[in-house]
């Protein structure tokens, strides 16, 4: 029987609201054994379709349409990408697909009140998801957050907070008021994750049900890691594939923990100062799930890069140039695909799957500074 299990081993029924272990630790649900082709209900157009491969539960999902999001051709000097722009989900980020599976388990667990910290995409996620579910969310976030993600929890209904100082700060803040309202951080909590693994699931029927070589993607906690490390790894264990794609995983240069621990062959991140970066959905120092981000990259033979600011900032200006409004942060794919192929890590003829993670138009403040 399926059940939630945190870094000791010890589980926990997956109808617990809980949103860590005992120990302490990250939770996750014990692994799935995932789905074929058949087994996608192609009447639902989101990422329900792959309901199957999720925990069962006795009520109909929290969605506002989620998923289904497009595969775009994208030409990044003379190498053929797909880009995936994750804006066309419902409060225009990945964080969508998480959040809807997270919020259904919340409700279902009769959850009505809920703490999420977030530097914005997260935050203004979960508001919405929260009024669609019935359920009152505080969000915490940094002051220097982008007015436009703040503007959007608040008209959702969410009572927005915003926290001096750094992203880890509000973190912080955030764990210390779980002991009065149930956390529900898309960071910690295990059913978000359940809901980015339908990430992987759209990609793979994308592309004819098969798997790319590798998929690129910027990283700040790296749930879009590991979402897409259990979608493939359960269509892996059910036959729909026959190999893992490659994860290979930008940060920025000013704000790249993760990157550090994986140049320097470490298992978990090594706590120091970073720098403001551009790129504010990847601000994040501490990563929670630092260990299991940093073994699922290895596993899939996977590579990591950082990317300076100044990269990010021309990338988010080429982007737009070509039509594709994102936001720094996922921007930061674009000088990651080039350094992956100077490396020799990525080579002409393989599929790659780069995902744009939000748009620019919730970080009108920011691309206005880089317009001046």
């Amino acid at each position: 029987m399926t059940s939630l299990v945190d870094r000791s081993g010890r589980e926990y029924p997956l109808a617990e609201p809980r949103w860590r272990g005992d120990d302490g630790s990250p939770l996750m649900v014990r692994p799935l054994p995932g789905i074929t082709r058949d087994d996608i209900d192609t009447r639902v157009r989101s990422q329900w379709r792959y309901a199957a491969a999720l925990p069962p539960q006795a009520g109909p999902p929290v969605t506002l349409g989620e998923g289904t999001t497009p595969l775009l051709p994208l030409d990044v000097d003379g190498l053929t990408v797909h880009v995936k722009p994750e804006w066309f989900n419902p409060t225009a980020s990945f964080k969508d697909r998480g959040t809807s599976v997270m919020m259904s388990a919340l409700r279902e667990q009769g959850v009505t009140e809920m703490l999420e910290d977030s530097s914005g995409n997260g935050g203004s996620s979960v508001a919405a998801y929260a009024a669609a579910a019935g359920i009152h969310a505080t969000i915490l976030a940094p002051e220097g957050t982008s007015a436009a993600k703040i503007q959007q929890s608040r008209m959702h209904g969410a009572t927005v907070e915003l926290v001096p100082g750094t992203r880890q700060d509000t973190s912080d803040e955030a764990v210390r008021r779980s002991a009065s309202t149930f956390y529900a951080s898309h960071s910690w909590h295990p059913f978000f994750l359940q809901g980015v693994k339908l990430l992987a699931y759209e990609i793979w029927e994308d592309l004819d049900c098969t798997a790319p070589e590798a998929v690129v993607v910027p990283c700040g906690g790296g749930s879009l890691v590991l979402g897409l490390h259990l979608g493939f790894g359960e269509l892996l264990a059910a036959g729909s594939i026959s190999r893992r794609p490659r994860l290979l995983v930008a940060q920025p240069d000013n704000c790249g923990p993760l990157a550090a621990a994986f140049a320097a062959g470490s298992e978990s991140v090594t706590p120091r100062e970073w720098r403001p970066t551009v790129a504010e959905g990847t601000a994040i120092a501490r990563p929670v799930r630092d260990r299991e981000v940093l073994a699922a990259i290895r596993a899939t033979d996977g590579a990591m890069t950082t990317v300076p600011e100044a990269d990010i900032v021309a990338a988010t200006h080429e982007l737009a140039s070509r039509g594709l409004y994102a936001e720094p942060t996922s921007a930061t794919v674009l000088p990651a695909l080039r350094a992956f192929r100077a490396a020799g890590t990525l080579r002409p003829g393989g599929t790659t799957v780069a995902v744009l993670t939000g748009t620019a138009l919730k970080t009108a403040d920011t691309v206005a500074r880089l317009l001046a």
